[in-house]
This record gives C-alpha cells, sequence and structure tokens, in this order.
C-alpha cells in the first residue's frame, strides 16, 4: 500500500502501529476472509503481542468496523467533492460512476471485504450495511433532485442508487475474471451508456 493510499484510508494522525495493525488486518481479512483470520495470525504478522493489538483495537471486529468506516467515509467524501463541481444530474453521476472505478482500482482490498462481508447476520455485517446504505442514500438524493429538475425520467430513485452501488462490486468481478487492470475510460464508458442511456 503505496503511502498516498494509507494518508487518505486512514490519515496523518494514526502512530505507527495502529497504522500496521490496521494494514496487515485489511490485508488479511481481503486475502483469507474475516472469520478465517485471527487475532493469533494478524499480531504474529505485525509482530506485536496481543496487548498492543487490544490497546488500539478492543478487538477483531472493531479492526473491521473501523476499516468499513474510513473506507466509506472516503468513498462518500470523493463522491462529494466531485458532485459538487458540476451542476447537472447527469454530471453528477457520471463523476460518481467515475470516483467508483478509481477507488476500486486503488483500494482493491477495500472492495473484496464490503463485497464479502455486506451479507449475513453478524453484528458486523450489518454495520457494513448501515455504511453501505448511507452511500446509496447519498447517490438516491442526486437522482431524486435529477428527477424534481426534470433532468431525468420519473422512476424508483432507490433502485437506480442501488444499481449504480452494484456496479461498484461489478468492477471487481470484472477485474478478477480479466486477470489485468482496469481500464478506467473504457469501462466508464461501458457503464455511463448502461446507466445514462435508462434515465435521460
Amino acid at each position: 500500500m503505496n503511502k498516498n493510499i494509507k494518508q487518505l484510508l486512514i490519515g496523518e494522525d494514526m502512530n505507527r502501529t495502529k497504522r500496521k495493525i490496521f494494514e496487515i488486518s485489511m490485508d488479511l481479512f481481503a486475502k483469507k476472509g474475516y472469520d478465517a483470520t485471527s487475532v493469533e495470525e494478524i499480531t504474529a504478522v505485525v509482530g506485536v503481542a496481543k496487548g498492543t493489538l487490544y490497546y488500539h483495537f478492543s478487538s477483531k471486529e472493531e479492526i473491521f468496523n473501523f476499516l468499513v468506516e474510513e473506507g466509506m467515509k472516503l468513498l462518500i467524501n470523493s463522491v462529494e467533492i466531485k458532485t459538487s463541481k458540476v451542476t447537472t444530474t447527469t454530471e453528477k453521476l457520471k463523476e460518481i460512476i467515475l470516483v467508483q472505478i478509481k477507488i476500486i482500482t486503488k483500494y482493491e482490498n477495500f472492495v473484496r471485504i464490503i463485497a464479502s462481508q455486506i451479507w449475513g447476520t453478524e453484528p458486523r455485517n450489518n454495520h457494513c450495511r448501515k455504511q453501505v446504505f448511507g452511500y446509496i442514500k447519498k447517490i438516491e438524493e442526486i437522482i431524486k433532485d435529477g428527477m424534481e429538475k426534470g433532468e431525468i425520467r420519473q422512476g424508483n430513485s432507490r433502485i437506480i442508487a442501488s444499481e449504480i452501488f452494484i456496479l461498484f462490486c461489478n468492477d471487481l468481478i470484472y477485474k478478477l475474471i480479466a486477470e489485468e487492470e482496469i481500464d478506467v475510460e473504457k469501462i466508464r464508458s461501458e457503464y455511463e451508456n448502461l446507466i445514462l442511456n435508462n434515465i435521460l
């Protein structure tokens, strides 16, 4: 994980040990899955005692929740910044699509974790869904506004917003199937046609 990604995902103020616990946990959760990753494995890879981990995070689940919150915060903040610079709903939706594609190219492990943990009935699954639904609601608000202004045709704003989020997960599937890096411009063009042609 390069320096810029560290700064964006977990900020400048996190001390070195907590940062390392966070990074190693994210890698292990993404590669092995949450359940298959133990606190013992995290501490062994990080090279710290359990007591040190528990000083920074009360549990493995707290590490997970923190990871999801910070990742979704980055996604929402990126969308808010980009959509604030354009005026029409079409332009805003194009920016959202582009942000999602760029997030998958930079933070694949984060997206893997979200995609795998949004399902289920454990508290962490519920927490993950809550964060995702908060993001979808942001998209839905933009779509509703566009419908009220007559910029896009009437429809179910929640379904459309959910479909746009699904593209986020679909990027990961495409990347795994293609076994190559995502061509941002190519994927953006395909998704814009797929979504915008159905709502304009």
